[in-house]
Parts: C-alpha cells; structure tokens; sequence
C-alpha cells in the first residue's frame, strides 16, 4: 500500500534583495510504501532539507503535490495543518527538541495533551513504548539529567505515542556518539520490523545503511536510489559510499 506519494515537487526561493531566485527542488516525484525504510542523501545544498520542510508540512512548493494517506498536504488549511501534522506525522530532531524545564515523561506527553487526550490513555501508550525503548528509569528526570543517547530515545518515544503514520527523521544520530547512534539505529529497524514507515534525512553512511532504500539528491532531483534486497548493513555502507563518491564527482558512473 502506497502511504506517501510525492508528484512532479517544485520549488523555488526568491531573495529578499534583488529578486534573485534560487530553485531548491526540481521536478521530485518518488513514493514511500506502507511500513517502508527510506534513507535520503545529497550533498549539502542539493535540496534534502527544502524536500524534508515539505514532507513536515512547514513549508509549501511553488508547485506539485503530496500525498500522505491520499490527503493533499499541499491543500490543507494553515488553521488545520497543526492538528494534522501532530495526528499523521511524527519527528525527530538531531538536537532533540526537549523541554528542560518538563520530565523527560511530560516531553513524551506533549503531543497528547496537545491533542487534548487524558492522562489514562497517554500513561497506557507510554508504557510498552518506554520498555521497548529503556527509559522507564529516566521518565521522572529533566533533559539535562540524562545522556545524548537517552535524549534521542525519549524524543524517539515522543514521536512515536501519536502513533503516527509517517516518522520523519531529520539527521537522527548527528549528535550521538557511535555507540548510542547505534543504539538508535537498531532502536529504528525493530520499530520499522513491526510496521512502523521512517523517512530519514541523513549525512551518515552508517545510518543510511539500515534503511531498506536510499534515495539521493542531487541539485534538487532524485538522481539515484539503492534497493537493499538481499544486501547485508555491510553490503549497503560499501554501495552508498560508492555512489556518494561518484555523485561528488559529477555521477558519470551512474548515468
């Protein structure tokens, strides 16, 4: 089942001085399955992030479409994109997005309150989701308490009790050491083997090599993608490495 269908995505800034216009997305059009695994990858500059802000709902192409759940984003009503962006979508951040001033359990909370469900509900949602993620112990801490590692797990948390369709993750491990990005990436594909879809936007190799596809970006187009079949992570690391090297050098290889 297609759950994210992006059509024929453009856009274009204008400068504020000079009226210069510089277009960040050229042409997109790529979908995304029901309880797909997709990486995305481009140098700095080829349109990733613009392309992420869209997926968000926090920012609007000069033109095209997306699909999530057969609902038009692009079409939705500044008044109620905010519900539907908490009701579909789930985040995470490279810097976290924690509250300190709230528990790491009152961050986790957040978008239900927000969504205005009782404590019952938000307290039985949280708690298969903070064993499955280990931080029953952190749960009553404050964000300056606890480790990057654990930081990310919360936020992990966070955007997975609206249950949402969509996990958007923007450069997920860029703050960790390697050993708690790699607790996270094994933290992504348990949650991904039980249905859940991720979109991940990311520089690192290493976690692109857990996404069962990468999708590259190069000045503002879809230029390549990778399937992992039967590929190991070890497999994936050596043939996104491969195609990241032949994009910077102009991707000859690969046309």
């Amino acid at each position: 089942m297609r759950l994210l269908e992006v059509k024929n995505l453009k856009k274009i800034y204008t400068t504020r001085f000079g009226g210069n216009q510089i277009q960040a997305l050229s042409n997109v059009s790529f979908s995304v399955e029901q309880g797909e695994y997709v990486a995305i990858m481009g140098e700095s500059g080829s349109g990733k992030t613009t392309l992420l802000n869209i997926l968000a709902s926090l920012d609007k192409p000069t033109s095209g479409e997306v699909y999530l759940d057969g609902k038009n984003m692009v079409t939705i009503k500044d008044s109620e994109i905010s519900a539907f962006r908490r009701d579909n979508l789930g985040f995470v951040f490279q810097d976290f997005n924690l509250l300190d001033t709230f528990s790491i359990q009152d961050n986790i909370f957040l978008p239900l309150v927000l969504a205005q469900k009782n404590y019952q509900e938000m307290s039985s949602r949280l708690q298969p989701l903070s064993e499955r993620l280990k931080i029953e112990d952190i749960l009553k801490k404050f964000p300056y308490e606890v480790s990057g590692g654990q930081k990310q797990r919360a936020a992990v948390a966070r955007a997975l009790i609206t249950k949402p369709k969509l996990v958007l993750a923007d450069e997920p491990t860029g703050a960790l050491d390697s050993k708690a990005a790699m607790n996270l990436l094994k933290i992504f594909s348990s949650i991904n083997n039980l249905g859940q879809t991720i979109l991940m936007v990311t520089h690192s190799v290493a976690a692109a090599s857990h996404a069962n596809r990468v999708l590259f970006i190069k000045d503002g187009e879809i230029y390549n993608q990778i399937y992992r079949g039967s590929m190991s992570n070890d497999d994936m690391y050596q043939k996104i490495s491969f195609t990241l090297s032949v994009l910077a050098s102009g991707g000859e290889e690969l046309e």
